[in-house]
């Protein structure tokens, strides 16, 4: 009876390896076959979410992913290429975009004027009959130029043209003035498709720039040298570039200039050497002036406050001093006059 028992509940054991194919759910599952999609409207058991949420999230990936899988069974089937496949049914599910979706390629001047007219585009043949080689030779593509130079092998040169003339290169030409024209055709269809202003000339391509960019690169040419431009020559009239984003374009706009000036090198060393051992002020005329003018005032002044007979200075006058209406006694405090003699005896008052 054990080993029966061991038996069982080995087998049972790989049973469980495999899960099965029916899944039951509470809400059913939308699905998308066409867009592969399945959307799961149930709500997640937050206890086992909490307990084993590795565990958890695997078993329910597994649920849906078979939901979809049998329906896909349920799909009818072709072969292909020795490959049994399923046949998908139109996406219903919306899908956002993260652009607008292209419009319709607009009209070329050719093509709007062809539908105006009901003109009709013709599909050429691959191959047609040429009589003079007496063969079928291609129209276009493959082998084309091979047909045209076994034709034309021989060139009659016009008389009224130099009988030296090279018609084959000016066969060449032709042919090349004829692409390039097509090929500014077609620039012209592009701008006037995206609405762009385009001068009378036309479109002439990134190649020709305007004024304005001309002038930004003569400026960063001419600062792109070992001196920031400064021994560069300017031209009669010539203006520096303007506005945003022009400094950054300049290399040299992010380090100091060079020290060496158009000045002759003997000339600018003994400057420098001047500079350096010269240690006396620069004078300043004007301030001397004043410095001169200030110490004779005070010169005056002090020679003004020692002469005999006159005790101090001019005594400022306040905000609130007043004149005085009469002649003040000086009460004995005065100085007494020189040469005059002075009177016996006390006086009284």
């Amino acid at each position: 009876m054990d080993v029966v028992k061991e038996v069982l509940a080995k087998h049972q054991k790989e049973l469980d390896k495999y899960k099965p194919i029916t899944v039951e759910k509470h809400l059913e599952c939308r699905l998308d076959v066409g867009s592969l999609l399945i959307t799961d409207p149930n709500d997640f058991d937050d206890r086992e979410l909490r307990a084993n949420k590795e565990e958890y999230l695997t078993a329910l990936t597994r649920e849906n992913t078979q939901l979809l899988v049998n329906a896909i069974w349920e799909l009818p089937t072709e072969r292909v290429d020795e490959s049994i496949v399923a046949k998908l049914p139109e996406p219903t599910t919306v899908l956002p975009r993260l652009r607008k979706p292209p419009g319709p390629r607009p009209l070329t001047k050719w093509e709007k004027f062809a539908k105006e007219k009901g003109i009709s585009k013709k599909k050429k043949d691959k191959k047609t009959y040429d009589e003079t080689m007496d063969k079928w030779v291609p129209t276009y593509g493959f082998k084309r130029a091979e047909a045209e130079k076994a034709k034309d092998w021989v060139l009659e040169v016009p008389q009224n043209a130099d009988p030296n003339t090279d018609m084959f290169q000016k066969k060449i030409d032709l042919r090349n003035e004829k692409v390039a024209k097509n090929e500014i055709q077609r620039m012209k269809n592009i701008v006037r498709a995206k609405k762009i202003d385009m001068p009378r000339s036309g479109y002439l391509g990134p190649e020709a720039a305007s004024s304005s960019q001309l002038l930004t690169a003569v400026t960063v040419a001419k600062s792109s040298t070992a001196s920031v431009g400064k021994f560069q020559n300017k031209l009669p009239k010539e203006k520096e570039a303007r506005g945003l984003g022009i400094k950054e374009l300049i290399p040299g706009g992010k380090r100091k200039q060079s020290h060496i000036t158009q000045t002759p090198e003997k000339e600018a060393n003994l400057d420098l050497i001047k500079s350096v051992l010269n240690k006396k002020p620069k004078l300043d005329v004007s301030k001397a002036v004043s410095m001169e003018k200030r110490d004779n005032r005070l010169a005056r002044e002090a020679e003004a406050e020692n002469e005999p007979g006159r005790k101090g200075g001019k005594k400022p006058k306040g905000k609130g001093s007043r004149k005085a209406v009469g002649k003040k006694s000086k009460g004995n405090r005065g100085q007494r006059a020189p040469g005059k003699k002075a009177q016996a005896g006390r006086k009284r008052r």
